[in-house]
Formats: C-alpha cells, structure tokens, sequence
C-alpha cells in the first residue's frame, strides 16, 4: 500500500508559478511510476505529466508542454510539478498518482494508488 499526500496548491494570478508536491509513504518509492493529473469542474481526469521511477524519462501532455516541470527525489520519496505561465485553463484539481511499474502511462485507470487532491486556481 502506498499512501499519498499533495500540498502546494492555492490560489494565483494568471502568469505566475506554483509548485505542488506529492509526498509518499509506504512501499519503495523508487519502485513506482508517478503522475500528476488534474480535474476541472464538469470534466474527466485528465493526464498532465509523468515521470519514470529513475527521473530519467518524463511525458507531458500538450497542454502544459514548455511550462510544468515534473521532478522526484526518491531519498525524500517525493514527486514535485513545479507549474509556470500558469493559465485561468489550468484551474483544476491536481491529483498525484503511483503505478508500480516501470513503464510509464498516461491513462489514469493504469495507476494503482492516489492522492485527495490538491487544489490549484488561477485567475484571470
């Protein structure tokens, strides 16, 4: 079992940057694929970003290409999206996720373990 813990969210001008992190505990952190999704009102969970369980390979969704950076610390058993030229578009709820794999996916019903959310909101 793998428990999850997002902080970071909270409210910013369109333009600006946040940084969410996902805490783990649990099993072996280093062992899990890990993903940030997020859901606005009214729409599905949608893929933002993924990162293998070395760091070394990371896939972003089109949306947020050139502006999310995902990154992890495998001694902190940590996952970070640090978030810049945020858009009034990418107000959602950003959701941290676990895959215990080696491959990486984009699809949210591939991953085995999930956060509560964090809440990011960006105004205009």
């Amino acid at each position: 079992q793998v428990q999850l813990v997002e902080s970071g969210g909270g409210l910013v001008q369109a333009g600006g940057s946040l940084r969410v992190s996902c805490a783990a505990s649990g099993r072996t952190f280093s062992n899990y694929v890990m993903a940030w999704f997020r859901q606005a009102p009214g729409k599905e969970r949608d893929f933002v970003v993924a990162i293998s369980w070395s760091g070394g390979n990371t896939y972003y969704a089109d949306s947020v290409k050139g502006r999310f950076t995902i990154s992890r610390d495998n001694d902190k058993n940590t996952v970070y999206l640090q978030m810049n030229s945020l858009k009034p578009e990418d107000t959602a709820v950003y959701y941290c996720a676990a895959r215990k794999a080696y491959v990486v996916r984009t699809i949210s019903r591939d991953y085995d373990y999930w956060g509560q959310g964090t809440q990011v909101t960006v105004s205009s």
